[in-house]
């Protein structure tokens, strides 16, 4: 798991929480109407926005904001390293046997194809179609996040529009202006509140995912290479070695010789 994404997602909405029971008590700013035109209107422009088969990318996607890519690399070049003596020992077809256990969908594609004494060329191919796949299907889920980081502060103001008509439709009792007043702004503080602590900061995160998960494709073509060509254990490990340089002290203890 990202510590830094639960950490902020934490931080931020523990601050705003105790910023309100400062001044007040948190059932003053729960508005049931509030919630169902921000909520509900972001759900409904978003789906109008984005046909069926886009939306359903939303939850996975955001599952990856969450995720450590940098567990990912150590993962992918332990695993690389045990598949290079595997090959070494058993020959192509016993990768097949521990191809399930790859930590990423692309590597074990292609230990398989390394399985199917596929030609190198072609094993580049494919492996860039998965960069292209990977990094689609992320733009896709970075895009809807932007767009729902736009429709939530709309759907505020337009709950606080649809919260003044009701209050100026009936100001015979001046006492429940005010009251009625703080409820029609407080659809305006949910979007605020959703776009600038969820949906954008995510945009962002997706985008530093992005960039990594494509440096994560590039190291697992890197390694099934150096197993395809017959390169030595010790020069993989260098390799890869290379690829997680701001992680050195993961890398060491990853890619130890095997004992």
């Amino acid at each position: 798991m990202d510590k830094a994404s639960i950490f902020g997602l934490v931080a931020g909405v523990a601050l705003v929480l105790v910023s309100i029971l400062l001044g007040s008590s948190i059932g003053t700013f729960f508005n049931i109407q509030g919630i169902l035109v921000v909520a509900g209107g972001t759900v409904a422009g978003t789906s109008i926005a984005f046909p069926t088969d886009e939306l359903k990318l939303l939850f996975p996607v955001s599952r990856r904001v969450f995720h450590d890519p940098g567990d990912e690399m150590v993962s992918i070049s332990q695993f690389l390293m045990r598949a290079v003596i595997v090959l070494k020992k058993d020959g192509p077809v016993a990768l097949e046997n521990i191809a399930d256990e790859a930590p990423t969908k692309p590597l074990k594609k292609g230990i398989l194809l390394i399985a199917d004494n596929t030609p190198l060329a072609t094993m580049r191919e494919i492996m860039a179609t998965e960069r292209k796949y990977m990094e689609e299907h992320h733009r896709i889920g970075q895009k809807m996040f932007s767009e729902m980081g736009k429709y939530a502060p709309a759907f505020g103001m337009v709950g606080t529009l649809i919260g003044l008509v009701q209050m100026l439709s009936d100001m015979s009792n001046p006492d429940n202006i005010g009251p009625a007043m703080a409820v029609a702004l407080l659809t305006t503080f949910y979007g605020a509140v959703l776009a600038n602590l969820v949906f954008l900061p995510m945009v962002t995160k997706l985008e530093r995912r992005i960039g990594i998960e494509v440096t994560q494709i590039q190291l697992a073509t890197v390694g099934l290479e150096a197993m395809m060509r017959g390169e030595s254990t010790q020069i993989l490990r260098e390799k890869l070695k290379a690829f997680m340089n701001q992680q050195e002290h993961k890398a060491e203890a990853a890619l130890q010789p095997a004992a």
